[in-house]
């Protein structure tokens, strides 16, 4: 028996012990000195405010990072302790305080100059308070005294509202809410954080994510590892870690190749270009550990933000790196028994396969799960996928029914979000379909519809469709292509198009059989069309309006009792 236990114990180790170590922190600290001018320089010492443009609450959250800055001894930080500075910080605080109402909160605005009403912002409350936590012990008594009346009237309305219920802002609140116990002198602040953020990790989905709705929020899960981590750090509640470990495990595996989020998942944002630099959640774990270095290699240490360099240099945890996986793989996601989510690897080809369907939600934050199939190359990056929106059929991976049952009506700030006629834009049951070629079921009301995908070479990759057309109204499948603004789109015929100043509808005629770009090229069915810009409703301006790079090339195809069934071929020609 006791040579069985060993075996295992040896297996389980064994992606650790040849594993490299990150560390971090000193270069950390270089960094965040480096940047403490540049900082500087969008401070206003006569407001105490930093920030350009319009005015917002956030703009003072640079005060944190000139906190570590200023509370941090090195020889190599000629910051440390220097009385200009913290004469800066301070006077962040007080510009704080004068903008705050009667119960401490600010008014929500943003820089575009629109404003959400008051609210206790959590990002900003955490910052201050972590900075106070610093510098209080030096401050003048009444310049402490009137920061300790502000922060004890703020973290008192956040600590009697703001904790009912597991979602992203209370999580962030309850870590500020421990520090504003300690800070505060207010013991049972703390606790009663501790119990909350334990309250939080509990509520985590065995895949390793926090979900709003139904599924992942791929992007949001960052601002529950950010909360979570930095509670551990200084708390060390080891109950913690295991949601920890869990959420970086699922980053490692919905993440592209190029360090973006895969967002096929992600019931809240669509696909963003840009890289995650993960934060200090992610360092306390092996497995979080490599999350960073493979997001550190792509996304240059250097460029790291100031507020991020200062969590890494206070809290961050250096230690060994577990062990990446090499060569081709699949990932099933599973729950309660069924494979929710899939990811594989086929040489260069990296694809993404989504069942988390639901139903439409009436607000605008939960987006209508609609596109569930994202296909990467290493070579071009994300060619097609994008994500969810809302009042755009257009996004979804098939319609069935009119689309102009649902639309966006510019300005309109208090939208419908559902169809006003026949139209199925979202499945009511997905399915994955993981016998190669892997692909998803789809259930439109009473229609059925199939995917497939299957990555034939390095450089080709066919893209199967299928519909079961048993309902009387028009099937169509829709192919959301990721636009390239800098680079032309270009048609069979030889014909170039600026996506940057065009507006397309393209004929089957007009498309030519192929159209090329961006370093790939798709022949559509002779029945294809095309659209350009295909745009979504975005939920973070009032009216929703959105800007072409926002958008998607849409190639729509038709169903019918002769073409129940189409075959693609992606070509990537780089």
């Amino acid at each position: 028996m006791k040579k069985i236990v060993s075996c295992i114990v040896i297996l389980f180790l064994c992606p650790f012990l040849f594993a490299e170590d990150l560390v971090y922190k000193d270069r950390a600290l270089d960094l965040l000195v480096q940047k403490v001018p540049d900082i500087l320089d969008k401070y206003n010492s006569e407001t105490g405010r930093f920030g350009e443009g319009v005015w917002i609450c956030q703009d003072q959250h640079s005060m944190y990072p000139l906190a570590v800055a200023w509370a941090t001894k090195s020889p190599r930080n000629k910051y440390y302790k220097n009385p200009a500075l913290l004469d800066v910080i301070m006077k962040a605080g007080d510009a704080l305080i004068q903008d705050t109402d009667k119960i401490g909160k600010w008014e929500f605005r943003k820089k575009d100059g629109s404003t959400w009403g008051p609210i206790w912002m959590p990002w900003t409350y955490s910052r201050w308070i972590r900075a106070f936590l610093l510098i209080k012990d030096e401050m003048p008594p009444e310049r402490r005294k009137s920061w300790e009346k502000a922060l004890i009237l703020g973290y008192s309305g956040i600590r009697e509202n703001e904790l009912q219920h597991v979602h992203n802002i209370p999580a962030h609140h309850g870590m500020g809410l421990y520090f504003a116990g300690k800070a505060l002198d207010k013991p049972q602040w703390s606790r009663d954080a501790g119990e909350f953020l334990f309250k939080v990790a509990q509520t985590q989905f065995d895949g390793g994510y926090w979900s709003e709705n139904s599924g992942p929020v791929v992007s949001y899960n960052y601002v529950y590892i950010d909360a979570l981590g930095t509670y551990y750090a200084a708390s060390g509640d080891k109950k913690v870690l295991p949601a920890l470990e869990k959420a970086a495990s699922f980053h490692l595996n919905f993440t592209y190749p190029g360090g973006q989020n895969i967002e096929t998942v992600d019931q809240r944002n669509p696909y963003h270009s840009n890289v995650s630099s993960g934060n200090a959640g992610f360092t306390f774990t092996p497995v979080g550990r490599l999350y960073l270095k493979n997001q550190w290699d792509k996304y240059n240490f250097e460029k790291l933000h100031p507020d991020f360099l200062a969590s890494l240099v206070l809290f961050g945890e250096e230690g060994v790196i577990a062990s990446p996986e090499k060569g081709e793989s699949l990932f099933i996601l599973r729950e309660n028994g069924f494979s929710k989510a899939a990811t594989f690897r086929h040489g260069p080809w990296f694809v993404c396969l989504s069942a988390y369907a639901a139903p439409i939600h009436p607000t605008r934050w939960i987006q209508d799960r609609q596109n569930f199939v994202s296909i990467y190359h290493e070579k071009t990056g994300l060619i097609l996928g994008g994500g969810n929106t809302k009042l755009q059929p257009l996004w979804s991976n098939f319609t069935v029914g009119d689309i102009k049952f649902l639309q966006h009506k510019p300005g309109d700030i208090n939208p419908d979000f559902y169809p006003k006629g026949d139209l199925f834009h979202i499945p009511s049951t997905a399915t994955l379909v993981l016998n190669p070629p892997y692909g998803l079921e789809l259930l439109y009301g009473s229609e059925t519809c199939r995917v497939n995908v299957f990555p034939r070479d390095e450089r080709t990759l066919e893209y199967i469709l299928e519909s079961a057309l048993k309902s009387s109204l028009p099937v169509s499948a829709n192919l959301t292509l990721i636009p390239h603004l800098k680079k032309s789109l270009v048609t069979g015929k030889g014909e170039k198009f600026d996506l940057k100043n065009a507006s397309l509808e393209l004929s089957p005629e007009q498309i030519g059989g192929s159209i090329t770009h961006a370093g790939w090229k798709i022949k559509p069915p002779e029945t294809a069309t095309l659209l350009w810009p295909a745009l979504p409703h975005n939920p973070y301006r009032k009216d929703g309006a959105a800007e072409p790079d926002e958008g998607r090339i849409v190639i729509r195809i038709p169903f019918d009792a002769k073409h129940t069934r189409h075959s693609l071929i992606f070509e990537v020609i780089n």
